[in-house]
């Protein structure tokens, strides 16, 4: 399953093998951030896979929680259905409990 689509920077991949958590490039916040940091999810990295150009990386993890900040393991939870998108997988947190900071409308 994908959990995530993130940027990683040099300074991302220092941090993440420093402490061998995820971190990635936030360009909403224009820094690194540890995926969890503030939900406490975090991932720990089980292995890292280079793409045959070197440009890519999928990051094998051991996930703490649900990935998406509304509340879902993954943050790919819609599916193309005949009617259009819906919402394919339950949710495994309340994120407005998790992110109390942040109005959810969605």
């Amino acid at each position: 399953m994908v959990l995530m689509l993130v940027d990683l920077n040099q300074e991302a991949l220092l941090h993440l093998a420093a402490t061998g958590r995820v971190h990635y490039y936030h360009p909403g916040r224009r820094k690194v951030v540890a995926k969890g940091e503030a939900s406490g999810h975090f991932q720990e990295v089980v292995s890292m896979h280079l793409s045959c150009r070197g440009d890519q990386l999928i990051l094998k993890v051991r996930p703490a929680g649900g990935a998406c900040e509304l509340g879902y393991q993954s943050c790919f939870f819609r599916r193309l259905g005949p009617d259009g998108w819906e919402i394919a997988d339950p949710r495994v947190f309340d994120p407005e409990e998790v992110y109390p900071e942040i109005a959810f409308s969605h």
